[in-house]
């Protein structure tokens, strides 16, 4: 469910560091993994009016650590990220997006939610955890961005990753996703389709 605060007229890509469209608020209330959860949404972000399909089955299926660090890329308003720090409070979890005002929701979020610990970091893909690697990174690749934007989650990802860490993404089966599954093929060296629905599939590769 999502009540608007506050109406707006054209909205610009969510991939953008500083959105320049009027600000439009929503507030969408939804169960995620047996858990009721709030969210404060925003024109110029990803999926503003619910949470979308792809997400929604990244955190039905994904397999979290029983402790160490977590990765939530391109974390929009911080729907994923949020979900796994109320499941597992043990886990150190970093949040990052490219977009201002996903950044300043997420934070938001997190107070609404009331989870403690998260951090988020504002920049583009990996830049704002260079130097940190994870036992997870989680991500809905910003395909709408271009395919090559959205493959280098995957490319990028070992180096940023500890030893029998897993990524975990989503796509769309008829947008990319053989592609994507050639793309984690190649990198890893291994990949598993975790789940499949409403034409998504969450896809998972393994560190060696």
């Amino acid at each position: 469910m999502v009540s608007l605060l506050q109406t707006d007229g054209r909205d610009e890509h969510y991939f953008t560091e500083q959105p320049t469209s009027k600000l439009e608020l929503g507030v969408v209330h939804t169960h995620l993994r047996g858990e009721l959860f709030q969210f404060l949404t925003a024109s110029s972000v990803f999926s503003k009016r619910r949470v979308d399909p792809g997400t929604r089955l990244l955190i039905e299926a994904m397999e979290l650590p029983e402790s160490g660090s977590l990765l939530d890329l391109g974390c929009g308003y911080g729907v994923v990220g949020i979900v796994a720090a109320t499941l597992n409070p043990n886990l150190k979890i970093v949040m990052t997006d490219v977009n201002r005002r996903a950044v300043w929701l997420s934070k938001k979020n997190m107070e609404r939610n009331k989870v403690t610990n998260i951090e988020v970091r504002k920049g583009r893909l990996y830049q704002p955890v260079a130097g940190l690697s994870f036992h997870t990174i989680l991500s809905n690749p910003p395909t709408t961005a271009g395919l090559k934007t959205a493959l280098s989650v995957v490319s990028q990802a070992p180096e940023h990753l500890k030893e029998e860490g897993l990524l975990q993404i989503v796509v769309r089966t008829r947008t990319g996703g053989k592609r994507f599954l050639s793309e984690l093929k190649s990198v890893f060296g291994n990949v598993r389709i975790q789940a499949r629905k409403s034409g998504y599939r969450v896809l998972i590769s393994k560190k060696p």
